[in-house]
């Protein structure tokens, strides 16, 4: 077999370098490695987790990914760490020994504003859950395991699930540039760990519900079911976006009022007035002419 030549790329991460192979090195498949005890599968990333400022190890395809301490610099070290890695390869080293460990899957999870300033979106690159689910408190929250952890942190106030974000609602004591690195992390890491989100019954408890929401929505006269089609289709793809959720809780045939709940981000946010007044109920008033006076909201 001929040698392998590693090359040096930089990454996005200023603390994240790539010794990529000119060959593939593993069948396609990737690993992670937090420590030299959680590298037992991986003689060439224990042997790399003895210099000292090694902090993670990634095997993946063609590449080893280390990830560094902030005692040195990459410049300084990274062709020493190369040749280390080929020299290991071209004298038959063997990469991963196990090839049953169980594999994490990369998870990327980043914070986005929303329009109200106690709550902040958490979004990540994979699907969290089914169904859409609003905690208050901690008591609330005991068939999600993800959500009691979050409220351990004595900041939280409340949290919002749905598909593939959390949007956390904070106290007016802390300060979301002190918090959101530390949440961002321990959401990235929770997920990465593959932990329950909500327990299956709930789910199962969720899918009974929506089919008693859908039975619920024939016995509905016929403009509030326009009203809530409006409301699925163009209003809670936008509100979703800002972090929250939109449900339709009433239409008044006599005094034409639609009130309507919000959740998450929505809930208590300062625009959310404005929001209704010059978004929803214009929309209402434009599609269902001289149907629609006013949208009321109530916060979930």
């Amino acid at each position: 077999m001929d040698n392998v030549t590693i090359s040096i790329k930089n990454t996005s991460n200023p603390t994240i370098i790539k010794f990529e192979a000119d060959k593939f090195l593993t069948q396609h498949e990737s690993y992670e490695f937090n420590t030299i005890d959680d590298a037992a599968p991986s003689p060439l990333a224990q042997q790399l987790f003895y210099l000292p400022f090694v902090k993670k190890v990634y095997i993946s395809g063609n590449f080893i990914a280390v990830e560094r301490f902030n005692i040195v610099e990459w410049p300084d070290v990274q062709n020493e760490v190369a040749e280390q890695i080929e020299t290991y390869i071209n004298n038959g080293g063997v990469l991963i020994t196990d090839t049953n460990i169980k594999k994490k899957v990369p998870v990327t999870v980043y914070a986005e504003s929303t329009p109200n300033p106690s709550v902040i979106k958490f979004v990540a690159n994979k699907k969290l859950v089914q169904n859409y689910h609003e905690f208050k408190s901690i008591d609330e929250a005991k068939n999600s395991p993800f959500a009691s952890e979050l409220f351990h942190f004595p900041f939280v106030k409340s949290v919002f699930l749905d598909e593939n974000f959390v949007s956390i609602t904070k106290y007016d004591i802390a300060d979301w540039n002190d918090i959101t690195m530390e949440l961002r992390e321990f959401i990235r890491v929770y997920i990465e760990n593959a932990k329950d989100i909500v327990l299956v019954d709930k789910q199962n408890l969720e899918e009974t519900h929506h089919k008693v929401l859908d039975a619920k929505f024939e016995t509905h006269d016929d403009i509030s079911k326009e009203i809530i089609n409006i409301l699925e289709e163009y209003v809670k793809p936008a509100v979703a976006s800002d972090g929250g959720n939109i449900e339709f809780q009433s239409y008044d045939a006599e005094s034409k009022i639609v009130k309507v709940i919000l959740q998450g981000a929505c809930s208590g946010c300062p625009s959310s007035t404005f929001t209704l007044k010059n978004g929803i109920e214009n929309m209402l008033k434009e599609m269902l002419s001289g149907k629609v006076n006013a949208v009321e909201a109530i916060n979930g």
